[in-house]
């Protein structure tokens, strides 16, 4: 047996160029930290030397395409990774479903993943597997902040664009909105608004006349900012802003201005240093993984570190399990049965909710100014996380 056959090798397709190069860091760093300590698998008595190999995405669907070909005609590679992008997660995992070679991915709500790209119940993906929350649990936990905020039965505006964020969220079965709906809050729904926006007055107009005083989103922070500040133009500032996008990453300013789009503005929390999670590989807990990173990196920390961490447990888990981790079935079918404990929580193939889909615990935060950093993610609702506590209460908005 050469070399090549007997070495298994994990691909990871990571943006390192254009514009969600800056997405890529969490999945970059997990990558350089785990590569030297994950030089081997054992099953069954035997030891497989394990290497981890990455390709540049270079932040577009193509671009992700052609990595996973290099990954697997160049590298061998058994397994492929990755993390996060409405156009390059899916393409991603749709070439390595047409190769026959087992994907793992994150940070992408399900019912996009799985809906989206041609799936349901009775015909499952044979390849491509994925964790993560779905927008139904971000309707819960945006349910939780609003009803925290301001008591049930909210008249809510909805500020969705006409791409997939938009769409999904207001699909009427599998979205965001029927889950709001069941909670008992109306929804104001103007319209999908084409990215980037040019003026958001419509939605504004929409708004103040239906008398919604929470807005929700899952606006880019740059259309964020347009509509908080056509907004306070005409005196109009929500009771709260909840936005399920791009608010995993710390805010910063856009357009010159000394405060950000995301200021105050209330979002999902999925991973923190405060969730008392621990990896299942070396029994690093979430705590540890957070400061890894600062002093590594000199930056924050970021909510998908938790996931991307968690991406190379699984994946280190199903070559372990697998009855061949050298066949692509086999490898497939040990993710699929898999329910393992790791840093972004315990993960279960096994439990649904539907076929190569394992879910995460969502709770409610609020992007605060900080101590440590200019603006820190406060936990406010501890949502459906067991042994999370709130951090701090929310804080009142502020004017664009």
């Amino acid at each position: 047996m050469t070399d090549r056959e007997r070495t298994l090798t994990v691909g990871v397709v990571v943006a390192r160029t254009g514009r969600l190069a800056s997405l890529g860091d969490p999945l970059a760093f997990a990558l350089d930290l785990l590569r030297p300590r994950l030089d081997a698998v054992r099953r069954g008595g035997r030891r497989y030397p394990l290497r981890l190999v990455a390709r540049d995405s270079r932040s577009t669907a193509e671009g992700a395409r052609e990595a996973v070909r290099e990954l697997i005609a160049d590298e061998d590679a058994r397994i492929v990774l990755t993390l996060a992008g409405t156009q390059v997660l899916p393409a991603v995992a749709d070439a390595c479903e047409e190769a026959g070679v087992p994907c793992l991915s994150s940070a992408f709500p399900w019912q996009v993943y799985y809906f989206g790209r041609g799936a349901d119940e009775r015909r499952p993906f044979s390849w491509t597997y994925h964790f993560c929350w779905g927008l139904d649990d971000i309707a819960e936990t945006f349910a939780d902040l609003w009803e925290h905020a301001a008591g049930p039965g909210r008249t809510v505006g909805c500020l969705w664009n006409d791409g997939p964020q938009g769409t999904w969220s207001r699909h009427a079965e599998r979205g965001f909105a029927p889950a709001a709906l069941a909670r008992g809050h109306r929804l104001v729904d103007p319209g999908g608004y084409r990215e980037p926006a040019e003026s958001l007055d419509d939605h504004v107009t929409a708004f103040e006349a239906a008398g919604a005083d929470i807005v929700t989103s899952a606006a880019t922070a740059r259309d964020l900012a347009l509509f908080r500040a056509r907004a306070a133009e005409r005196g109009h500032t929500p009771r709260l802003i909840t936005c399920s996008r791009w608010l995993a990453y710390p805010p910063t300013t856009t357009g010159g201005g000394d405060r950000p789009a995301q200021d105050r503005v209330a979002t999902l929390v999925y991973w923190t240093p405060s969730h008392p999670y621990r990896s299942s590989l070396d029994g690093t807990t979430a705590a540890d993984l957070a400061e890894a990173y600062e002093q590594a990196t000199g930056g924050q920390w970021l909510q998908p570190l938790g996931l991307a961490y968690a991406l190379f447990e699984v994946a280190h888990h199903a070559l372990a399990t697998a009855d061949d981790p050298a066949d692509p079935a086999s490898l497939a079918a040990a993710v699929s049965r898999t329910r393992l404990e790791t840093v972004a929580g315990p993960l279960d193939w096994t439990a649904g909710p539907v076929p190569n889909i394992a879910t995460i615990r969502l709770a409610g935060g609020q992007w605060q100014p900080g101590e440590r950093h200019p603006y820190e993610l406060a936990v406010v609702t501890g949502g459906r996380v067991e042994g999370l506590r709130p951090t701090a209460d929310l804080l009142p908005p502020t004017p664009a």
